[in-house]
């Protein structure tokens, strides 16, 4: 990226990617990405206990107490967008992380990257693990058309609706619809696609991915509902959908 597309006085604002729920650490992260995330000395964060807590699982250079934490999350006013990126205008680079995986992918980090692109800002995304894409990768749903719908509506009627509308643009574009729920809905979200889904619609359930008991199992919803059900209440869950 040459300096008619950013500035190259600015500093670089670098998309961390964590661990989606253990310290396995060498497990899910290049050395190299390990190796900038212990050099920062100021990172945006979604949650500042959460990112505490990664910083010490990688052994970060200096103290924690020395390091500098903003906040962007779901909350933040647009308003309060450019306070965020002063250190990086005044030369430093700095790390982005969300609660978990990648982000910028079903997070605020993609609001700040936006106003950083237009500031001239150079934004650096790092190879990490993303709970869409590993989902998709193992499902063995079409991998070549697909679409992540975040999250599906929380209220019962509008939720159901959806699901059936999901299904349909499924099946007319042969496209894997990809979408997730808060964890402490997935089993009531898992009854209404079972519930209202054809019997041969394919369904893989990609839940506590990268973690010890992890589970990606794709079936049709006639074999799922044939099948003993697995628990996925409070567990980060992937849905993915082809008809």
């Amino acid at each position: 990226m040459n300096d008619t597309q950013t500035n190259a006085k600015y500093g670089t604002l670098y998309f961390i990617p964590v661990t989606m729920g253990a310290d396995n650490i060498s497990q899910v992260l290049p050395p190299d990405v390990v190796s900038l995330a212990q050099s920062l000395n100021e990172y945006i964060v979604e949650n500042e206990k959460t990112a505490r807590h990664f910083l010490g699982a990688i052994k970060h250079q200096k103290p924690i107490r020395e390091i500098t934490l903003k906040t962007l999350d779901k909350n933040t006013d647009d308003k309060d967008l450019p306070a965020l990126l002063s250190s990086l205008i005044a030369g430093h680079d700095v790390g982005l992380m969300s609660e978990a995986g990648c982000p910028g992918i079903a997070d605020p980090g993609s609001r700040l990257a936006a106003l950083a692109h237009k500031k001239g800002i150079r934004v650096a995304p790092l190879v990490g693990p993303s709970s869409i894409l590993l989902s998709l990768m193992a499902s063995g749903l079409n991998g070549q058309r697909f679409t992540f719908l975040g999250y599906l509506p929380a209220e019962k009627a509008a939720r159901i609706q959806q699901i059936k509308a999901i299904e349909q643009r499924a099946k007319a574009q042969n496209e894997t619809q990809i979408f997730i729920e808060t964890p402490f809905r997935n089993q009531h979200m898992l009854e209404d696609i079972l519930a209202h889904c054809g019997s041969e619609t394919e369904l893989c359930i990609a839940c506590n991915i990268s973690l010890p008991d992890e589970l990606i199992v794709t079936k049709r919803i006639r074999a799922w509902k044939q099948a003993i059900l697995p628990d996925l209440h409070k567990k980060p869950t992937v849905f993915l959908l082809l008809a």
